[in-house]
């Protein structure tokens, strides 16, 4: 048999493929369906890495094995090409985003080719074409007509050098990540999407669908629901107004000795002439602007803070005045900009009230108050009707209580997640369909006049104080009002990158429909995504947005189902060879070089032989040449082939054993196990010193979705007919998967003395006389009385002496 050549057969397999349609879906086919959805990449000038190599890997074994077992399967790919890192590039080089966009779509696609994915490519879909983008704006629209979206001012991340807008991530320690210049907070209005108004149907999805437990437990802690109070304190100095604090602790009430505002609440400007120390808390204000509110409310840092002379609060449960402060780790954007403060049991408020002062009330016995918060549960104390009582729910039941009963409260419910901020000052980016007039205010853009299209632009930087690019188009900005036909202007903002991703998975069902995201027949026949895997890092806020935008799709009658995704899996990092995640500037990026030098499916089987597909895994280069040296083995088999239309003695429960095992550890996504049972069985085939042609057909169905060029390549080699991509995946005889001996261990009151080869049939005193036979476990108990003896089959002999 001539030598294994990849650089040939890899790219005519690839050509065959393609010719022959085996990976296209089929609308509407009588089979059985199975949609798999891997993350769509963001087509970055770098190209492709193995990282990308191993999160698509998983559900392409999947998506082959599933058309061997006679599905109908939807496997696309697409682009998430919209956002920065391609505008800046362009800004940059002078290049429009467009073209560079196109060139970095056409690399990844000619990589991913290379690779060998069963992708559907006849479904691509690029979130910056129009004919796509018009649905992004298209849904956004019916959110405004439904209410769900909104326009408010918040302070942002303000780099005054680069007059641009950036995240918490791009201004840590209060610089700029682009310039290193100080970054001031900023007062911009902002688009939000009302996804607090989704938040319980959200967290009610979750037990509809399967999810690892963790991307589970993530996505809850991300939305954050708390159970508590709403409370309103009274304001001395001011008008008759009131603080409104939301708290999970109402019973700590008779514990509170100050409050905190934070430095921009608008109850301080408003009584500015009545504040004596106006002057200390502008200037407070002004080092709290130049912070980041990651910087703000991180718990380990210096307590700083101003009291603010001329305003009290009213504890409402015991009529208590008690001082009022502005402290930089109260947010306006968190709950209502103000909180009460229990220093006796929160550690925050206790360092806060010992740095200035203030006194700390014991409510909750347990600890010791002079040392530290005490923040377990305990008996109440100092605190009115609710002394005496022990149990943490009853106390606040009966604060609540007393709290309506006094008018100055109730139960109420917040979230840690807040509305979703949906705009960005940037060109590249879907444009905001909303129009602005004078007298209609915000107008939505004809439905029929979609898709907005971004204007070509020659100058893509952004504008003074952070200003759209776009808003410096006069012929884009000046406009009619579709409502009034006055003079009105377009927003200027675009949308962030989050939008196109949160309904790509709907548009790979019809990609091509002008009238409609996508066919309700077509969304009927496909439904939700029966499995989606990508990366840890997208299970809260992409995964979130999207399951937001699908549930309002469905509750406006524009999707069959609740939830998008049936199940929900990720896949770990693959580490550079030093064993840390992988960066340029640790110069420990591995790009799929791998292909070039050894072939695709090496590369394949290496990425998912490496490790546990779902934990992080080191770069190892030997390991690499170690999967070359299986496929290459695998392919010599074609010398020892022999006549055989079934599996011979001597492998037959080898081969059943591995056949079941690795379709087992396919589904349970265990392909690092599913690949070592079929190094082990190759073994077994090389000892026996023949394999014959039933065999070698298995074996080549089973190896065929990690590494299929070289077992489609052998499988025509032998003139086996048609081809493995569009052939049928092969069963396993059970009865043939059980060993006939099997290894138990021989115990002495609960501890081994011996390991014995029993055959699986053997009745237990025949297992328990060939212990007792066994010389370690015969010298243990001799000249003993033997009280019990108890044989567990398949695991072990106990024998308890006295």
């Amino acid at each position: 048999m001539k030598a294994y050549d990849f650089r040939e057969v890899e790219p005519k397999w690839q050509a065959k493929w393609e010719e022959a349609g085996v990976f296209h879906a089929e609308d509407g086919s009588s089979k059985p369906k199975f949609y798999g959805l891997v993350e769509f990449p963001y087509p970055s000038g770098a190209g492709m890495h193995v990282g990308h190599i191993k999160a698509y890997s998983g559900l392409e074994v999947v998506s082959r094995k599933r058309r061997m077992q006679g599905y109908n399967v939807l496997f696309p790919i697409g682009f998430d090409a919209y956002g920065l890192p391609t505008e800046n590039y362009a800004i940059k080089t002078g290049i429009h985003p467009r073209q560079v966009t196109d060139m970095n779509i056409e690399r990844f696609s000619t990589q991913l080719k290379k690779v060998g994915f069963s992708f559907d490519w006849n479904r691509v879909i690029d979130t910056t074409e129009e004919g796509y983008y018009k649905w992004t704006q298209w849904i956004f629209l019916k959110m405004f007509e439904n209410g769900l979206v909104f326009r408010d001012k918040a302070l942002v991340n303000y780099c005054p050098s680069c007059k641009v807008v950036l995240s918490n991530e791009d201004s840590q320690g209060g610089k700029c990540d682009i310039c290193h210049s100080d970054i001031v907070q900023k007062s911009k209005d902002v688009w939000y999407l009302r996804i607090t108004q989704y938040a319980d149907k959200l967290l009610e999805g979750l037990e509809e669908v399967d999810y690892l437990p963790n991307i589970k437990l993530q996505q809850v802690n991300w939305i954050g629901k708390s159970t508590g109070a709403f409370v309103n304190f009274d304001v001395k100095g001011s008008d008759n107004e009131q603080l409104r604090i939301y708290t999970t602790r109402p019973d700590t009430l008779y514990g509170v000795t100050f409050m905190v505002m934070a430095p921009e609440h608008p109850m301080i400007d408003k009584y500015a002439d009545r504040i004596s120390n106006m002057d200390e808390i502008k200037a407070y204000r002004a080092e709290c602007a130049k912070k980041t509110e990651f910087e703000r409310t991180q718990l380990v840092k210096e307590k700083t803070g101003v009291k603010i002379d001329g305003l009290s609060g009213i504890n409402p449960v015991d009529g208590r005045e008690i001082p009022i402060y502005v402290a930089d780790y109260v947010m306006m954007g968190y709950g209502t900009g103000a909180i009460m403060a229990v220093p006796a049991h929160d550690q925050r408020d206790y360092d806060f009230a010992k740095k200035f002062g203030i006194d700390i009330i014991e409510v909750i016995k347990g600890g010791d108050i002079s040392v530290e918060a005490y923040t377990g549960d305990g008996e109440m104390v100092n605190s009115g009707e609710l002394n005496g009582l022990t149990n943490k729910k009853d106390s606040i039941e009966k604060m609540i209580a007393v709290l309506e009963q006094k008018g100055c409260g109730e139960k109420g419910v917040q979230y840690k997640m807040k509305d979703w901020a949906f705009n960005r000052q940037r060109y590249w980016g879907e444009p905001i369909p909303i129009v602005h007039c004078p007298t209609c205010g915000m107008v939505a853009v004809p439905y029929e006049e979609l898709p907005l299209k971004l204007p070509v632009v020659e100058q893509f930087e952004p504008g003074q104080d952070g200003e759209s690019p776009l808003a410096k188009i006069e012929s884009y900005v000046n406009c009619k009002c579709p409502k009034c036909g006055g003079d009105a202007k377009r927003e200027t903002d675009t949308m962030p990158q989050w939008a196109g991703s949160s309904w790509y998975y709907l548009r790979y069902i019809d990609p091509q429909n002008s009238e409609r995201f996508a066919s309700m027949d077509k969304l009927n026949y496909w439904g939700q995504v029966d499995w989606y895997n990508g990366g840890m890092e997208h299970v809260t806020r992409h995964m979130i947005y999207s399951r937001f935008w699908h549930r309002f799709l469905y509750d406006i009658g524009e999707v069959p189902t609740k939830e998008p995704y049936a199940k929900r899996t990720a896949q770990g990092l693959i580490l550079g060879p030093d064993g840390d995640k992988m960066s340029k500037s640790k110069g420990n990026v591995i790009d799929p070089h791998v292909v070039n030098e050894y072939g695709a499916d090496v590369l394949r089987t290496y990425v998912l032989f490496m490790g546990d597909y779902e934990k992080a895994a080191p770069w190892s280069e030997s390991s690499v040449k170690g999967c070359k040296r299986f496929l290459d083995r695998v392919w010599a088999l074609q010398d020892i082939l022999e006549p055989g239309d079934a599996f011979s003695a001597e492998l037959e429960v080898s081969m059943n054993k591995t056949i079941k095992k690795v379709s087992e550890d396919i589904e349970g996504m265990k392909y690092n196990t599913a690949i070592a049972a079929m190094m082990a069985l190759l073994n077994d085939i090389y000892d026996n010193g023949k394999i014959n042609v039933a065999e070698y057909k298995a074996l080549l169905t089973i190896l065929n979705p990690f590494a299929p060029h070289i077992t489609e390549e052998a499988w025509e080699a032998q003139g086996f007919g048609g081809m493995l991509a569009s052939g049928s995946w092969v069963d396993w005889d059970e009865s043939k998967c059980v060993d006939d001996t099997v290894e138990i261990v021989a115990q002495v009151n609960g501890k081994i003395r011996a390991k014995l080869m029993v055959a699986t049939t053997a009745a237990n005193d025949e297992v328990i006389a060939l212990a007792k036979a066994d010389e370690k476990v015969a010298a243990e108990i001799a000249g003993k009385t033997i009280v019990k003896e108890l044989y567990v089959p398949g695991r072990l002999v106990n024998i308890v002496v006295k």
